[in-house]
């Protein structure tokens, strides 16, 4: 998988993440265990989605 396709890929992840605490945030009983899980996963993915950026700009300039 090439660098760029596995970003989209991650991207993608998260936004798909992002939808779903957004739901349970407006259910009546909000799931808290679940909603720290998925709140988790997203920084996650957050983080190595800016890892990769990083590392693509740089090969982009080296």
């Amino acid at each position: 998988m090439s660098l760029e396709s596995h970003l989209t890929e991650l991207v993608r992840r998260h936004q798909q993440i992002d939808d779903a605490i957004a739901l349970e945030e407006a259910r009546p009983s909000v799931d808290d265990l679940k909603l720290h899980e998925m709140k988790r996963k997203k920084l996650t993915l957050k983080d190595e989605i800016e890892k990769l950026k990083h590392e693509t700009e740089r090969a982009m300039t080296h």
